[in-house]
């Protein structure tokens, strides 16, 4: 099902690791219009960076979330958030940077640069976290920090 000129269902919920184990990682009808949201989002991020962008993960079934070890609260459990990357663009730090000062005219309710065992993304969500301070935050393995911060 095409969401958005430049990104389809399938994209947002497609995960090596379901397939691996075996995971139905397919959304309830009643998260779609949220996925629909995300890739609207998506698209708005893909327009302004010129570049493709790809979802490293998407939407995530609890049983996909908990495998891969999300939190519990994840928003990709509840078709609010994607992980991404443009590598035609530049590192996630860029492309934060350069997303960052942007939330609220892309329509992103929080953004998360990500350092973790050894692995960096780009997390946007189109739900905007109640504590305002949250909104663009970095995570390493060291910790959270307010802001883009450079990842070690």
């Amino acid at each position: 099902m095409q969401l958005t000129k430049n990104f389809t269902l399938a994209e947002l919920v497609a995960s090596s690791k379901a397939a691996q184990l075996g995971i139905d990682n397919t959304p309830p009808p009643e998260l779609v219009p949220r996925l629909v949201l995300t890739a609207q989002m998506l698209q708005a991020v893909r327009d302004k960076l010129g570049v493709a962008i790809t979802v490293t993960s998407g939407y995530r079934c609890r049983q996909l979330n908990q495998a891969v070890g999300g939190v519990t609260s994840s928003d990709h459990t509840q078709g609010h958030a994607a992980d991404i990357v443009a590598p035609g663009y530049g590192t996630p730090t860029q492309i934060a940077r350069t997303l960052a000062p942007l939330v609220s005219v892309l329509g992103i309710g929080q953004l998360i640069l990500e350092g973790v065992k050894g692995k960096q993304w780009v997390h946007l969500s189109t739900r905007v976290p109640t504590v305002p301070a949250n909104r663009v935050i970095t995570i390493t393995d060291r910790g959270t920090q307010l802001g883009i911060q450079e990842l070690p």
